[in-house]
């Protein structure tokens, strides 16, 4: 068969999360800010696509954008990186099969988690910033998505974080079900495309959006701090426990294998 069944990816996600469990932090720094920069690139050809559409268009505009957003978890899943969200939901599954410990999950979500968001900065300040990318022409659009994030309270943001995680998860999920780069593709695609249309929250996507917006003078750090707390939080959530957990009690997969940890 060209697919894992759903039992058999449950295993591999495991072996995923004990891997990265034991990667060197300069390795989690060099994949990380890869993911970070991958993820902040999708989020600015969504922004260059959606920019100059007519507003009449309304949804379907929005739709286009997210149609092009995904191209970020594809890069980082296929050239390889480590990407905080995905990695919320293979390091707890792995730990809940008593695989990795506890401390090793939170080892790797810091070391990912400064990896990504200086990816994401880089990405924000060189091609949004110097270049104005996301300034100039962009600048209505970057600040309305921007602005739209950090304004929003914190259960909203908290919630909205749950949405996107279960989803970009679920992406993961069926990137791992595959045994082809093409069917890897097409399952990442419409979970990522999904949660953009929808406009749930990414804690990576914002640290590209939110920065952009800070570099252009139009918002500050103090304003996106709540914001990154909110999402951070509701994308464990999303992807430890609506993915990580509820696939783990489902299978019970891993949890017989040697050297388990406590």
């Amino acid at each position: 068969m060209s697919l894992h069944t759903p039992k058999e990816i449950a295993q591999l996600a495991i072996q995923a999360g004990v891997v990265k469990s034991q990667s060197s932090v300069s390795t989690l720094l060099i994949l990380g800010f890869m993911a970070g920069a991958f993820i902040a690139t999708g989020f600015l050809l969504d922004l260059h696509v959606i920019n100059q559409l007519p507003a009449d268009w309304g949804s379907f505009g929005g739709l286009l954008g997210a149609a092009v957003f995904p191209v970020g978890l594809i890069l980082t899943v296929l050239a390889g990186g480590e990407l905080l969200t995905g990695n919320m939901m293979t390091l707890p599954i792995a730990w809940f099969a008593r695989r990795v410990s506890g401390l090793s999950v939170l080892r790797n979500w810091f070391w990912v988690t400064i990896a990504n968001f200086i990816g994401s900065l880089a990405v924000a300040w060189f091609f949004g910033h110097l270049l104005g990318m996301t300034e100039g022409d962009y600048l209505k659009k970057t600040v309305a998505i921007a602005s739209a994030k950090v304004n929003a309270d914190f259960s909203h943001a908290f919630i909205s974080g749950i949405g996107c995680n279960w989803l970009v998860c679920l992406a993961v999920w069926l990137a791992f079900a595959s045994k082809d780069v093409v069917g890897k593709i097409f399952g990442m695609w419409f979970p990522v495309m999904a949660f953009v249309a929808i406009g749930f929250q990414h804690v990576v996507a914002n640290m590209f959006i939110v920065p952009a917006a800070i570099f252009a003078g139009q918002l500050s750090w103090a304003e996106y701090l709540p914001n990154f707390v909110g999402v951070f939080l509701g994308n464990a959530v999303g992807g430890a426990v609506f993915v990580g957990l509820v696939y783990f009690l489902a299978f019970r997969p891993g949890s017989e294998r040697a050297g388990t940890y406590q």
